[in-house]
């Protein structure tokens, strides 16, 4: 099983006695040469007098784009503390019992515009940067990171079950391999019997379904079929209810999770 989140737009930083950032330390080191190219490209863009504009994110966030300038030096802490928000306060990745973490770091990943793609334990500094943005000196990150994420990730996914909890604009950096049985989870909320696609449920609802996957007993989902049954134990208590949908020709299965 092969978990994929996206990262959080707020980022708690790390203590400013942690030690800084080690690219060379982090997980999936094929991706280095990448990760400092975007990494020098983020820095000098964030030092332009018009950063905010060219990051594409608000004036009022012009002090996060700031800090992205001493990212190089900056205090690193584990991505699972680093990512903070609505998902990831669902998903608890940094109160798990050592089975349950365990399991965690050998499952979750987090695809980020900045790295690339990270696991829980994996320490970054905490960071502005979208994967829709178009990065000067690298161009629109999606692409960038397509062809990098695709080398490094083939494995991992390759004959994995891949539940895909991401946004659209991170799942434009990389697409699972064919023999990966890859579903997408979607969350719908009912009222009065009416369905809608949501956006804050969505993000609660999939952090809730993480945390499931990682704390309950007995193996692990291997396909499509055995996740909905996984996802099923949450009916009641998380949610109204659980669709699998069929198989279609090209792409992945879609997973919804009925919310109230």
């Amino acid at each position: 099983m092969l978990v994929l989140l996206p990262p959080s737009e707020g980022k708690t930083p790390a203590p400013a006695t942690a030690p800084p950032l080690d690219l060379a330390a982090l997980s999936h080191a094929g991706l280095t040469p990448v990760r400092e190219k975007v990494l020098d490209a983020l820095v000098a863009a964030s030092a332009r007098p018009d950063a905010c504009d060219v990051l594409g994110v608000s004036r009022g966030l012009a002090d996060e784009v700031a800090r992205n300038v001493g990212l190089r030096t900056a205090p690193a802490a584990r991505a699972s503390t680093v990512y903070t928000g609505v998902l990831y306060g669902a998903a608890g990745l940094d109160t798990l019992t050592p089975a349950a973490r365990a399991r965690a770091v050998a499952s979750v990943r987090v695809v980020s515009a900045l790295w690339g793609v990270l696991g829980v334990d994996d320490a970054v500094p905490a960071y502005r940067l979208s994967m829709g943005t178009h990065l000067p000196g690298i161009g629109p990150l999606a692409a960038a990171w397509r062809g990098p994420l695709g080398v490094e990730l083939a494995a991992d996914a390759d004959g994995r079950l891949v539940v895909d909890c991401r946004s659209a604009t991170y799942r434009a950096a990389w697409a699972p391999p064919a023999a990966a049985d890859w579903v997408d989870v979607r969350v719908l909320r009912e009222v009065d019997g009416r369905r809608s696609v949501v956006s804050h449920h969505a993000k609660h609802a999939r952090g809730v379904l993480t945390r499931h996957l990682v704390t309950r007993r007995g193996r692990e989902p291997h396909d499509a079929d055995e996740l909905a049954h996984a996802a099923s134990a949450l009916v009641g208590e998380s949610l109204l209810a659980v669709e699998l949908a069929p198989a279609p020709r090209r792409g992945p299965r879609t997973l919804s999770l009925v919310v109230a």
